[in-house]
């Protein structure tokens, strides 16, 4: 077996096309020794390629349309990945075959590139992630997340830095980071000293939350919902999910929005009203603010 990693010559970033035929495609690019893509586009018939390393390394399949299907040659395990969807894998060698038809990105990073961005610290996910695949899984899902508009957008500059006259290597590598500093946020990640009475605290608020976050409860009905007491409920659900019941709110507001924005047929007014706020100009300057990107860029 050889490493799927440092195979980028001296020009670095180093584009490779497998496959084209009438508006389709299949193309490897390597953008440096630690992190590679795959761009898939095939509409009329299914294609398969073996993947057979030593690397350990996080595999993030980004299904907008068609379908993944990973076949795990160790244990003849398969995994489905249908339209629509964004998940993170672990592994640390490979054995298995990719089946994709349809509209793919694929994002091949390294454990050495994550190792340079370590922070120590177990609750920031680099190192959560780090320490995942040096656990040595075969392969083991992580994470998963439905699509977003912001995902979908820097997707869309990666694979497009092609048309780009210089610095390839350096744009891709930018677009890339943006890509998994956005993926990686959205990780949930939960302090192993919390004990199982806190926990469940935590995740009847979260749950009712999740119901109910465009008009969401007070915080007293909140507590009295989760049976505890308003101090309690906020202490707890800080230290289980680093955030105040309102940041909170508005992080999953402003998420469903990020899916929103795919749906063609919505005015950025009519999402945000979907998703709770009263003010178009309040909800823009909201997003921008979480996300480094206006929602109306989202939607060009």
């Amino acid at each position: 077996m050889e490493s799927l990693f440092f195979n980028t010559p001296k020009q670095r970033y180093k584009s490779e096309q497998l496959y084209k035929s009438k508006g389709e495609h299949f193309i490897k690019t390597d953008i440096s020794n630690g992190i590679f893509f795959y761009d898939i586009s095939l509409k009329t018939k299914a294609k398969t390629i073996e993947l057979k390393s030593i690397d350990s390394m996080l595999m993030m399949p980004v299904v907008k349309s068609g379908t993944l299907v990973i076949k795990n040659n160790f244990d003849d395990s398969e995994y489905v990945i249908n339209s629509n969807n964004v998940i993170i894998y672990g592994s640390s060698k490979q054995d298995f075959s990719l089946k994709f038809k349809g509209e793919i990105f694929i994002l091949f990073i390294a454990d050495f590139f994550l190792k340079r961005y370590l922070s120590f610290n177990a609750n920031e996910p680099i190192d959560f992630l780090y320490q995942k695949i040096r656990q040595e899984p075969i392969l083991e899902q992580i994470n998963q997340q439905p699509i977003d508009a912001l995902s979908l957008y820097i997707i869309d500059k990666i694979i497009h830095t092609k048309n780009d006259n210089s610095m390839q290597s350096i744009r891709c590598m930018h677009r890339v980071m943006e890509l998994i500093i956005h993926q990686f946020s959205l990780l949930d990640m939960l302090d192993e000293s919390i004990d199982s009475e806190e926990l469940d605290i935590a995740l009847r608020a979260k749950n009712q939350l999740l119901n109910s976050f465009v008009d969401p409860p007070t915080i007293k009905q909140l507590a009295r919902l989760c049976a505890t007491n308003e101090f309690k409920l906020k202490k707890v659900f800080k230290k289980v999910y680093k955030s105040t019941i309102y940041a909170y709110i508005q992080n999953l507001r402003l998420k469903e929005a990020n899916l929103l924005l795919k749906e063609e047929l919505m005015s950025i007014g009519e999402i945000a009203k979907r998703v709770g706020y009263k003010h178009q100009g309040h909800f823009s300057k909201l997003f921008f603010k979480s996300f480094g990107v206006y929602p109306k860029d989202l939607q060009k």
